[in-house]
């Protein structure tokens, strides 16, 4: 199984590792900093070296490992590598997974409107909420609360808990830990503010602090299904 260094820091790009298998154009390390799709966030892209050759990582996906899809003749099973994640990506991937964690707390807690999903990309993002339908001035609104709690600087931090802890801890309406497997005994969790704005479970990449996100714009809304209002927004 790849060691998922991507979980432990999202600032960090580049590591070294050891090809331990290639299918086709996929390749499998033994340890990664490239984080696969999943949960709403897209996948890193980059490259992979070794000595005088590179390969470009186009597409990363996680079933029973991490695969990385590369270009050309993928490098033989032994092979050292280098890799280098796409850091500009990486940074706005993260400035959005936590812009729609504090957008998430603060529809539930004002508007009592749980997140039912969400999609994220390096421009734009948008959520999906259990609401019958968001107004102009609610949409204002909606974004002034998610400014304050961003410019209030607070840290971003996350964890590992045992699953029977979770269980116990997390809010089940933020976390829907009953839609994961019974497999999963790790829950990750990522909390803001120290879990005054927000704790749930997330395996995606973050920025360590809310200042960092910059200033989210609300640029519109959708309805997503009968009961659910989309919120679509981008950073400045």
């Amino acid at each position: 199984m790849t060691d998922a260094l991507y979980l432990e820091d999202s600032t960090e790009t580049e590591f070294d590792a050891t090809v331990e298998r290639a299918v086709d154009d996929r390749v499998v390390l033994d340890r990664t900093r490239f984080y696969p799709t999943g949960g709403g966030q897209p996948h890193d892209t980059g490259v992979l070296r070794a000595g005088d050759r590179e390969w470009r990582v186009t597409d990363v996906r996680k079933r029973d490992t991490v695969y990385h899809v590369v270009d050309g003749d993928p490098p033989e099973p032994g092979t050292a590598v280098r890799g280098v994640v796409d850091a500009d990506r990486r940074r706005a991937h993260a400035r959005y997974h936590t812009a729609q964690h504090v957008l998430s707390a603060v529809l539930l807690a004002a508007f009592d409107a749980p997140t039912t999903g969400n999609q994220l990309y390096s421009d734009r993002a948008r959520l999906d909420c259990e609401h019958e339908r968001f107004t102009a001035a609610d949409l204002e609104a909606i974004e002034a609360a998610v400014n304050d709690v961003l410019d209030a600087a607070h840290p971003v931090e996350w964890y590992t808990l045992d699953r029977e802890t979770a269980e116990r801890e997390l809010d089940p309406v933020r976390t829907r830990l009953d839609l994961l497997p019974d497999s999963v005994t790790a829950v990750r969790v990522v909390e803001i503010g120290g879990g005054d704005v927000d704790r749930t479970a997330c395996a995606g990449t973050h920025v360590g602090n809310t200042a960092a996100v910059g200033t989210v714009r609300v640029t519109g809304r959708e309805t997503a299904g009968r009961g659910e209002e989309r919120v679509r927004f981008e950073l400045d």
